[in-house]
């Protein structure tokens, strides 16, 4: 019997070592983990103290984009090292039941600004690019129409919009696919505003030479180059930066045109992707939501501290028309970082893009002083996506003001009590 009793012990202890053993472990692994795309329409959350918020949020959206007739859209929402919500809406093509998933390829336009700004952030870190050298130091045909300009423009200067270019410069042959190697060759008959880093004046075509540079520093095409540092290494496993690569995708959203819920399909077009730094990356929400997820957490070695300082530092003041970020209230500053908008908002600094080309718009912000994300991507064009971020970032710090005022009389009443 005592035989029986020390083997009956052994067991238990083992039994014990391998359910509290693993237990330990998967909650380790949940604390930050990329989000497994097979299983991201049920992402497993921990309890979160923004929950109010997020059901808020939910209930507003949805409402918005069920009235608004939107075809397709998806929204995600990290907070943290969390994904706090995501929610896909709708249909990838109009007339079918082919419903939007975690894993639907929508063109970001612009935001692609955000994905290369993050790059840039990237290779700084790791040696392979200095955001202050020369342009023409890799591209000794590199010319503008002032000799001072072709000297001094810095990569720094591409992704800042601080060129000294007017605004939108060739934006028209973009429209037009001319291939991106024309348009750099005619460089030297655009006017000149001011000499490098000193105003803001927005391009596509001067911020996609960062492709043309990156290109000639490493050797390896642009696409190569963001899957190698940012797609793998965030979990981005959607993502792609060509036409081709989103057109062969059977699991893409397609773009549209109309309004009040009378959408009708347009064809797919590769405008743009000629300039693809700026408007050529495609993803999903899943691939947002990981992207979101390194920014919010604490724990990201993919994007640490020093990248991100990189990266958000305000470069230059950017003036805005109001009509831009008329769903917004007041806000406090504008200034432009690399690849992002800096605005300052209610107290707090929100780094912040928007993106339109035709058939879709997507919007994405990240505000550190609240580690939280969301990026909204949608197929049919409208103003709720203008919405889905300045709703959000409304209802948040509504909150943490009113947890801070009832925290702050707490200890107040607590000091009062001691005297």
């Amino acid at each position: 019997m005592k035989r029986f009793g020390y083997l009956l012990l052994i067991i238990v202890a083992i039994i014990a070592f391998f359910v509290f053993g693993l237990k330990s472990i998967f909650s380790e692994n949940r604390k930050h983990r990329l989000v497994d795309t097979d299983e991201f329409t049920k992402p497993v959350k921990e309890p979160l103290e923004i929950e109010p918020v997020i059901q808020e949020y939910d209930s507003i959206i949805s409402s918005e984009i069920k009235l608004s007739g939107t075809v397709g859209a998806a929204v995600v929402i990290t907070y943290k090292d969390q994904i706090a919500f995501l929610k896909c809406y709708g249909v990838k093509k109009a007339g079918t039941k082919d419903s939007i998933n975690a894993n639907t390829i929508f063109r970001l336009a612009s935001v692609s600004k955000t994905i290369s700004g993050v790059l840039s952030g990237i290779l700084s870190e790791n040696k392979l690019i200095n955001l202050d050298d020369k342009v023409v130091d890799y591209l000794p045909e590199f010319r503008l129409k002032s000799e001072e300009s072709t000297e001094n423009i810095t990569i720094r200067n591409l992704l800042s919009h601080t060129s000294g270019l007017i605004s939108h410069a060739f934006d028209n042959l973009v429209e037009e696919k001319v291939p991106i190697q024309d348009i750099i060759a005619n460089l030297n008959q655009v006017e000149i505003s001011a000499p490098p880093g000193k105003l803001y004046a927005y391009q596509n075509v001067m911020f996609s030479l960062f492709d043309t540079v990156l290109v000639k520093k490493l050797h390896k095409p642009f696409g190569s180059i963001m899957k190698e540092y940012l797609f793998t290494p965030l979990g981005m496993n959607d993502a792609s930066t060509d036409f081709k690569s989103f057109k062969n995708n059977p699991n893409k959203a397609f773009p549209h045109v109309g309004a009040n819920g009378k959408y009708r399909v347009l064809r797919l077009n590769d405008r743009y992707y000629n300039t693809a730094p700026a408007a050529g990356v495609n993803a999903s929400i899943s691939d947002m939501g990981n992207f979101l997820l390194h920014l919010t957490s604490n724990d990201s070695t993919a994007l640490n501290s020093e990248i991100q300082k990189t990266v958000f530092t305000p470069q230059v003041v950017s003036p805005l028309k109001r009509s831009y970020l008329s769903h917004w209230d007041r806000v406090d500053s504008k200034e432009y970082a690399l690849g992002w908008r800096i605005i300052g908002y209610k107290g707090r600094t929100v780094a912040y893009h928007g993106g339109y080309v035709s058939g879709y718009k997507t919007e994405v912000a990240y505000c550190s002083d609240e580690k939280i994300g969301i990026a909204f991507l949608s197929n049919s064009p409208n103003s709720v996506a203008s919405e889905s971020v300045p709703v959000l970032l409304n209802l948040l710090f509504k909150f943490s003001d009113n947890k801070k005022t009832l925290t702050q009389n707490f200890e107040t009443n607590k000091t009062d009590q001691n005297l």
